[in-house]
């Protein structure tokens, strides 16, 4: 069965890296296009890698018609997004690439983005969207938020650990560099190559951060109790990829061991032997996600390393896996491509 599949939002770079996953999808088929800002122009303008694909021209997203789809990527900005979403029908199925819908509270939604949230009602519907923990909810879901990267990245880390109790709750430290392409496509002086090459930088210090909320309700939700991470993003010279270092109190044995019976049936997540560290490299242009742990040489405490690819494992590809999930499909579909390597 081929499903019928609209992006809003294409003209971005997680828009642009669902077109290129959507491409060799078997059973997904591409039949609108909307960036209200490049309404009128080709794909191919707007990204020329897609040139060799038969695209649908951009448009507004109003000019949609819905009628003809089954599930509508949304790949637009936080509070843009629940904006357009409340105006969609009720009839398709929605996967969002935004922040609008991952944090259950609408409290502590205004607390990290700065804004009420304007559709409340739609926000009690949505399933958060980190797909190997909540497989049966996506499944049946109409809305999927999708988490942020960094979000996902530090949670296929503590998830597993947290569950097996194998790790002291109150001393978990999470520094994480992000490719510059999770800064997003629009212009902005820090981005720029002469402010960005050579060089990299820590933001958002000291927990404000605003994926800190994702790891404060799904941590505390898992424990039972309040969890607070302390967590540092850098911002990297490189375009795409993730990697997380996380310190942990805990025998680094019991964490490998929990590591591996968490995602020993998971295809698109490889614990790596003990001491083996991830490269971002390894995971360049895939949805795959590689973890390592490692012994600290101070008694008791071990490091555990992840790597992803921001644009795929950490958006795009997450969502597509949710909406193979969400038609029926194999959550595997469209996804297994190599990584780009070197």
């Amino acid at each position: 069965m081929t499903h019928s599949i609209a992006i809003i939002g294409a003209s971005g770079y997680t828009g642009a890296e669902l077109v290129r996953i959507i491409a060799t999808h078997p059973s997904f088929e591409i039949k609108a296009l909307a960036a209200n800002s490049k309404a009128g122009q080709p794909m191919a303008s707007v990204f020329p890698h897609l040139r060799h694909l038969d695209l649908p021209d951009l448009v507004t997203w109003e000019e949609i018609d819905f009628d003809q789809i089954d599930l509508c990527f949304c790949a637009l900005p936080h509070k843009t997004s629940q904006e357009v979403i409340s105006k969609l029908p009720k009839s398709i199925k929605i996967v969002d690439l935004s922040a609008d819908f991952r944090l259950r509270d609408p409290a502590e939604y205004e607390k990290w983005y700065g804004n009420p949230h304007a559709a409340p009602e739609i926000q009690k519907e949505a399933v958060y969207g980190l797909t190997e923990f909540y497989r049966e909810e996506i499944a049946g879901a109409r809305l999927v938020a999708g988490t942020g990267c960094n979000a996902a990245t530090g949670q296929f880390i503590l998830r597993p650990l947290i569950s097996a109790g194998v790790i002291d709750l109150d001393d978990i430290i999470l520094d994480l560099q992000c490719g510059v392409s999770g800064a997003g496509r629009s212009l902005k002086e820090n981005l720029l190559h002469a402010e960005l090459s050579e060089g990299t930088n820590a933001y958002a210090v000291g927990g404000t951060h605003r994926h800190q909320g994702e790891f404060d309700q799904e941590f505390s939700k898992l424990a039972g109790r309040a969890v607070k991470v302390q967590f540092t993003p850098h911002l990297g010279p490189f375009n795409r990829g993730i990697l997380a270092t996380c310190y942990v109190k805990g025998e680094a044995d019991a964490v490998l061991a929990s590591l591996q019976a968490a995602y020993a049936d998971e295809p698109f997540i490889s614990v790596l032997p003990k001491g083996e560290t991830p490269s971002t490299h390894h995971v360049r242009g895939s949805n795959f996600c590689h973890i390592g742990v490692s012994g600290d040489r101070i008694p008791g405490r071990a490091i555990i390393v992840a790597a992803l690819d921001n644009l795929c494992k950490g958006s795009s590809g997450q969502a597509v896996q949710n909406a193979n999930l969400m038609l029926g499909e194999d959550e595997r579909a469209g996804l297994m491509l190599a990584p780009c390597f070197p």
